[in-house]
């Protein structure tokens, strides 16, 4: 059991390293989609910053953070999927080696984190204080939302069981 969880995480990991270089990737280029109340969506990603009305000069300088942001993000290391892909298809499973492999791609991964989550800090202090609330509130409309798909999913779990 402990051998999927710990592969779960990876994979989760994986995906959100490409997601997040992903959504750096679009906002670095300024694709950057309005709809009709001049709100701002990262293209594919739910944002952090959807449903609130930024100016052209928030916006402008929210680019620049991300532009920068993406210049001194460590790279994503393919090869080190393809270590834990090779590890996972061997003939026999080696425990030490895709603990240490997963130790590894956890660590690259909490570092992207920590990058990211300065640079969105710095995004979110560019906002006003009404911004910030509407924010606030939809911080917490998401994560009741997640509270409820995770209470479903747990549910599910424990008729299985």
């Amino acid at each position: 059991m402990r051998q999927v969880s710990a592969l779960s995480l990876v994979s989760l990991l994986v995906l959100g390293s490409s997601a997040a270089a992903s959504e750096t990737d679009n906002a670095s280029k300024g694709i950057w989609s309005h709809d009709e109340t001049a709100t701002v969506t990262v293209s594919g990603h739910q944002g952090m910053f959807d449903g609130v009305r930024l100016t052209e000069l928030q916006r402008q300088q929210m680019r620049d953070l991300m532009q920068l942001a993406r210049q001194e993000l460590p790279e994503l290391n393919t090869n080190d999927v393809e270590v834990m892909h090779r590890l996972i298809i061997a003939e026999k499973f080696d425990e030490a080696a895709v603990r240490a492999q997963a130790e590894k791609m956890a660590q690259r991964q909490v570092v992207r984190q920590v990058e990211m989550a300065k640079v969105r800090n710095q995004m979110y202090n560019l906002l006003t204080s009404e911004q910030k609330q509407i924010l606030a509130q939809k911080h917490q409309q998401r994560m009741e939302s997640m509270r409820q798909q995770m209470d479903r999913v747990n549910q599910a779990s424990a008729r299985k069981q």
